[in-house]
């Protein structure tokens, strides 16, 4: 139950983003940008980058909605424990790597990205586009885990929500759905 009245009763970030459609439509066009939009990055690496900085910050609601993606893009288990707990040896480009490190770096604090871990990422053969947008998924996961945890949203323990929820944002990304009845997880909690 989150700490404020919601007009719905949809869990995490997806109640908020109904709650107040104001300000959720341009954090889901934002997030549909960064995450499904043109990019030579793939889908599951990006969503990689939005699962550590979720994971770092603790958000468990984010943490499984966005490590379930990730196996819904063709990732899996393995995958993520590497990524969560030695993305050195994780299997990924070393590119990927320092791009994680660098989303790492951004989670604890934009000051902490130094010019060393821009210039790993660009002899990995990063992009300056690739650096950008790590550094702004990173920011805007961050935004969102506050977001999510600031406000308590409801949190499912089921992992069906989240297969499901994956399955919505893998193959329809993350704009807001055009037809009331098809929101993921939404008949469960009426």
């Amino acid at each position: 139950m989150a700490y404020i009245q919601l007009n719905n009763q949809l869990p995490g970030i997806t109640g908020l983003l109904e709650n107040r459609k104001d300000t959720g439509a341009p954090i889901r066009e934002l997030t549909q940008i960064l995450l499904r939009g043109e990019s030579t990055l793939t889908e599951m690496e990006r969503e990689l980058i939005a699962t550590i900085v979720s994971y770092r910050n603790q958000c468990r609601f984010c943490t499984n909605a966005h490590s379930a993606t990730v196996i819904a893009l063709g990732g899996d288990a393995d995958l993520l424990d590497k990524i969560y707990h030695d993305p050195e040896n994780a299997p990924v480009s070393e590119k990927m790597k320092a791009l994680l490190a660098i989303a790492a770096k951004v989670q604890e604090l934009g000051k902490s990205v130094k010019e060393e871990h821009i210039s790993r990422a660009k002899k990995a053969g990063a992009t300056d586009l690739e650096i950008h947008d790590t550094v702004l998924i990173a920011a805007l996961f961050c935004l969102y885990n506050r977001y999510v945890d600031g406000l308590g949203t409801y949190c499912p323990e089921d992992p069906a929500y989240y297969q499901k929820l994956a399955s919505r944002l893998a193959t329809m990304g993350y704009g807001s759905p055009k037809d009331p009845g098809v929101r993921i997880g939404e008949e469960s909690f009426k």
